[in-house]
């Protein structure tokens, strides 16, 4: 359990140096314009010093890796706190990597805040190290999990070079049909966002809403019993067919339908649902503030970055993190599959979702490569790529039970 222990105090240690270096690179790129600074060398200055204490906090959080692998007994990557922080992981390993290439410093401060949100994102799970159930007892578990997450680290980059692309060639003197899009995507962050915090919140209030579900289904040892569903945040969704044996801070709106089986799916329902919430309020309360569309609100930070090459890393990025996610994702994934479940593919939501994104990626490129798709239409369907991977990874694991929702919450 030592090993355990100094995971997490490297984990948080790589938090904090992330949070700190997304705020340098954003004075970074907003600090250049004030009075009496040189724009070049504030950029520079101030990039240099984020740079740097992202590299701190990815040699944080490579010990993290390496101390819960050795900790756990398997890689760091069987559940979703796991998996989210090692995704996580793999996106400032990709951004490290683009950085030494082009030294774009605007590239960090894109980047860095998304992954402090996944990582914020992890912490919302349990840390528990727990024993790996039969179908996890595999070293394909080191092979297809590593791989796809680091396939999709690295699209995650693309992702940024394409939103940061959309943002800087996109009129905001107007309302188009491309104003609009753009601020639904950053509204999708924002309820990412909205969801953590309230999350975090709930957790530390410890008030939650305890449902028994009235019939009795078959536990782990074979005897029947009602199971029960907890949720941390308010339940503005019961459960079917539940009685509330324990009331929290508000009662239930509406009851989920009965399509909706088992005692977590209305609480990811219920997830869902403040999420989307607190995701508008925050985008609401961001446009009284500053009177704006965020889009407008943030384009002056990539003011004098070249489209084109913006356009030209969300490429390369895309076209190398594809191939690695194809292996990951599909590759492995089904070989493991036949392993541990006697088919190649079943249909099961992580898989179809899974098949989603290699498809639209798939697409991405033949579109770019056989169709000229360059500029705005390829950054489009970066930025689209991407939130069908978060809707695979929130949505998915938070709603939809499968034989992946080991790796729910």
């Amino acid at each position: 359990m030592q090993f355990i222990q100094v995971s997490d105090w490297l984990l948080d240690i790589a938090f904090l140096l992330y949070v700190l270096s997304s705020i340098v690179f954003v004075i970074a790129m907003t600090g250049k314009n004030w009075a009496g600074r040189d724009p070049k060398q504030h950029e520079a200055k101030y990039g240099r010093i984020a740079y740097w204490l992202a590299v701190i906090g990815f040699i944080a959080q490579t010990g993290y890796v390496v101390t819960r692998w050795i900790g756990g007994g398997h890689s760091p990557t069987s559940n979703m706190f796991e998996f989210m922080a090692f995704l996580d992981f793999c996106i400032i390993l990709a951004y490290l990597i683009i950085y030494r290439i082009y030294k774009l410093t605007v590239i960090g401060a894109f980047v860095l805040p998304l992954g402090v949100i996944m990582l914020a994102y992890s912490y919302v799970f349990p840390k528990d190290v727990t024993p790996l159930i039969p179908s996890l007892q595999s070293y394909w578990l080191h092979i297809h999990v590593t791989t796809a997450a680091l396939g999709e680290g690295i699209l995650a980059v693309g992702f940024a070079a394409g939103l940061m692309y959309l943002i800087r060639t996109v009129p905001q003197t107007v309302s188009t049909k491309s104003t609009k899009w753009l601020e639904v995507v950053l509204a999708v962050v924002l309820m990412l966002v909205g969801f953590i915090g309230m999350e975090s919140t709930f957790a530390r209030m410890d008030q939650k809403t305890v449902f028994e579900m009235n019939k009795e289904t078959q536990n782990a040892m074979g005897q029947m019993e009602k199971a029960q569903a907890e949720y941390t945040m308010p339940a503005l969704v019961a459960p079917a067919d539940a009685t509330i044996i324990k009331q929290g801070p508000m009662s239930p709106l509406f009851t989920a339908p009965t399509w909706m089986e088992g005692k977590d799916a209305a609480r990811k329902l219920n997830t869902m649902l403040w999420s989307v919430l607190t995701g508008v309020v925050l985008y609401g309360v961001l446009r009284l503030i500053f009177r704006k569309r965020l889009g407008a609100l943030i384009q002056p930070s990539v003011e004098g970055i070249e489209p084109e090459l913006l356009d030209e890393i969300s490429y390369r990025a895309i076209s190398i993190g594809y191939p690695v996610f194809t292996l990951g994702a599909l590759i492995f994934a089904m070989i493991w599959a036949q392993e541990a479940w006697g088919r190649f593919w079943g249909w099961d939501p992580k898989e179809v979702w899974a098949l989603i994104v290699w498809l639209f990626y798939s697409a991405y490129l033949h579109l770019r490569l056989s169709r000229g798709w360059i500029g705005a239409k390829s950054a489009w369907m970066s930025v689209i790529g991407f939130v069908i991977i978060l809707i695979t990874l929130v949505v998915v694991n938070l709603v939809i039970a499968g034989l992946h929702s080991y790796a729910g919450v």
